[in-house]
């Protein structure tokens, strides 16, 4: 944090921003008496009880004032009580006898020979006076006492005496206050209301305090009967607290049954933790409704709104996770994330110019005052690394590179640099700056020597400059690192098809295809990698599920037309060449393999004459 007191949005604890003194002074003087109200009577937990889950005190007509003032008079009696000087000790009296003989009296307080207090113990009733008479009869002791006597072992024992209740009141007073300081408000704003973790060390004051406070009871009660029923109402009340215990532990069992719990006090949160909870359960169903229950009781929480445009994005309801994403930006202009994802929602609808204002807006926010300033740090970032990937993809790479050594400057430390180094390596490849390309490759691999994507790239690369053995190397590595992942077979597939390997690439294709079926990229490469390879109808099967993956994409049915009709499919190649004619009217090459198509159906007699498209 930079040697700064951290900083707290409002929610966390809403007095400390509150314009009005009153209001703040008398929230903050009610606050300790609800802490100590949780000691008393803690009959409602709950894990956060920031925003307002203690409502403020805007004036002095609230009758919690009332709680504020018998707090703190109780507090500064028992402290009176505690202070006070209690040993009023009389000084020894020395008297002397007929014969000469000094007499000890000594005259003590109850507090010191077991009076009410019970600060000491009585033997035989009361206190007495011990003198040394001379002229006293001598007494033999008789029985086990007399052999006691004789052996020297008859010495009185006395308990030592039990600490003055003013004493104990008072250490408890301070286990129970200083602590605690630190959490009044009273030398800097907390970021929280009441967090039951402070509370912790001042709980042993407490239940010293009570243990005292029962003790004198007891001592000044004289009654039998009155004792037994103070003894049993201890005993129930220790007995009750230990049900409680036993019943609030089950709400610790685990995070979503401890977020339930908090819902009475604090809805917004406790909804919302619970939000998190159910989706990484994969509840999504739930977990969107949870986040919506939290919005209902607070709407302005910049964060609930980005978890739930963050579920709506994953679950591709694009148009609606913006929406959310923009009203997290409102709520908190500086929260990156949003600004983020945005931006990668817009470069998906095809809104570039959008997606480019969206991520340098997020690239000017300024780095102070910051509630997580390493998260702010990695999504500004990445927001360089998307804005630099839209420029690359857009041909723009000496653009693309400023932006990408802006990010470079802006990484923090715990940001994965590969790809970024990656992406760098590419632009300079289609700068044709090889060595400098090499040098990014090789960068982005020592960062995370298992990235797969630079053992792509890096492979390209060497199979550009024939180190072709090398390349392989590189190709044989990535499925090495994921023989799941059909891309790697796919980039190798085309590898071997430059390097005259038809049956091989066509291997490669149709493993490719087979484990990332849903690509319309790899499915696609991989039909044309099988044509290359006159392998026609396997090649037709993926030109047909390519055409199914994107049915209004023109260049996709038009191959599958063009594989139909040399597989002499001539009126399913028909369909598909004037299905992409429709989409791509002045497309030259499939208007010339329909007039091909029909050439042929003309000659079979399948098509009487011919119409140019």
């Amino acid at each position: 944090m930079g040697n700064k007191p951290p900083n707290f949005s409002n929610s966390d604890n809403p007095a400390a921003d509150h314009p009005s003194l009153l209001t703040r002074t008398l929230t903050f003087l009610h606050l300790p008496a609800a802490n100590v109200w949780l000691f008393l009577c803690p009959d409602t937990l709950s894990f956060d009880w920031s925003m307002d889950a203690v409502p403020l005190v805007r004036g002095l007509a609230d009758w919690r004032n009332l709680h504020t003032a018998a707090f703190y008079l109780g507090f500064l009696l028992l402290a009176w009580f505690g202070l006070r000087s209690t040993h009023q000790q009389v000084a020894p009296k020395h008297t002397r006898d007929t014969n000469g003989k000094v007499h000890h009296n000594h005259v003590a307080n109850g507090k010191n020979n077991g009076n009410a207090n019970g600060h000491g113990y009585t033997h035989g009733g009361g206190d007495r006076e011990h003198t040394a008479d001379t002229d006293s009869p001598h007494v033999e002791p008789h029985g086990a006492a007399a052999t006691a006597v004789q052996n020297g072992a008859c010495e009185a024992r006395t308990p030592p005496p039990l600490p003055a209740s003013e004493t104990v009141a008072l250490f408890s007073l301070g286990m129970l206050a200083i602590p605690f300081l630190p959490a009044t408000n009273l030398f800097f704003y907390v970021g929280f209301v009441i967090a039951e973790r402070v509370l912790y060390i001042p709980s042993m004051g407490f239940c010293l305090l009570a243990a005292v406070g029962m003790r004198c009871l007891y001592v000044r009660v004289q009654c039998r009967s009155s004792r037994a029923v103070l003894v049993y109402c201890g005993a129930a009340l220790v007995l009750l607290f230990g049900v409680k215990t036993v019943l609030r532990n089950q709400d610790w069992q685990n995070e979503e049954m401890l977020y339930k719990s908090g819902i009475y006090v604090n809805p917004a949160k406790a909804w919302g933790n619970l939000g998190n909870v159910l989706k990484n359960q994969g509840q999504m169903e739930e977990a969107e409704q949870a986040y919506r229950n939290a919005l209902y009781y607070r709407r302005n929480m910049a964060d609930m709104l980005y978890n739930l445009g963050l579920l709506l994005q994953e679950n591709k309801k694009l148009s609606e996770a913006l929406h959310y994403y923009k009203l997290a930006i409102g709520s908190r202009p500086t929260l990156a994330s949003a600004y983020l994802n945005t931006g990668i929602i817009l470069m998906n609808q095809g809104r570039l110019d959008e997606a480019k204002h969206t991520f340098l807006t997020c690239a000017d926010i300024p780095d102070e005052n910051l509630k997580d300033p390493h998260a702010h740090k990695s999504s500004v970032t990445s927001c360089l690394y998307n804005l630099g990937k839209l420029l690359h993809e857009q041909g723009h790479q000496e653009e693309a590179l400023s932006v990408y050594k802006e990010a470079i400057q802006k990484m923090p430390r715990q940001f994965a640099p590969q790809s970024l180094y990656n992406m760098i390596g590419e632009a300079y490849m289609r700068l044709n700056k090889l060595a400098e390309a090499a040098h990014w490759y090789q960068e982005s691999l020592k960062a995370k020597p298992d990235h797969i994507p630079a053992h792509l790239t890096y492979g390209k690369l060497l199979a550009t400059t024939g180190q072709k053995t090398e390349a392989e190397k590189y190709f044989l590595k990535a499925i090495q690192l994921d023989p799941t992942k059909g891309n790697c077979y796919m980039h190798y597939g085309q590898f071997l098809l430059e390097e005259s390997r038809p049956r091989e690439a066509a291997e490669m294709a149709e493993k490719a295809a087979h484990l990332d079926g849903g690509e319309f990229d790899v499915v696609f490469s991989a039909a044309h990698m099988l044509r290359q390879a006159s392998l026609n109808e396997a090649a037709e099967k993926y030109y047909g599920q390519a055409a199914s993956l994107r049915p209004d994409y023109p260049a996709a049915l038009m191959n599958l037309g063009a594989i139909l009709h040399l597989n002499g499919k001539l009126y399913d190649a028909e369909a598909n060449y004037l299905r992409a004619l429709q989409l791509k009217p002045d497309d030259a090459i499939t208007q010339s393999n329909l007039r091909k198509l029909w050439n042929i159906m003309e000659k079979q007699g399948l098509r009487t004459s011919t119409t140019a498209p």
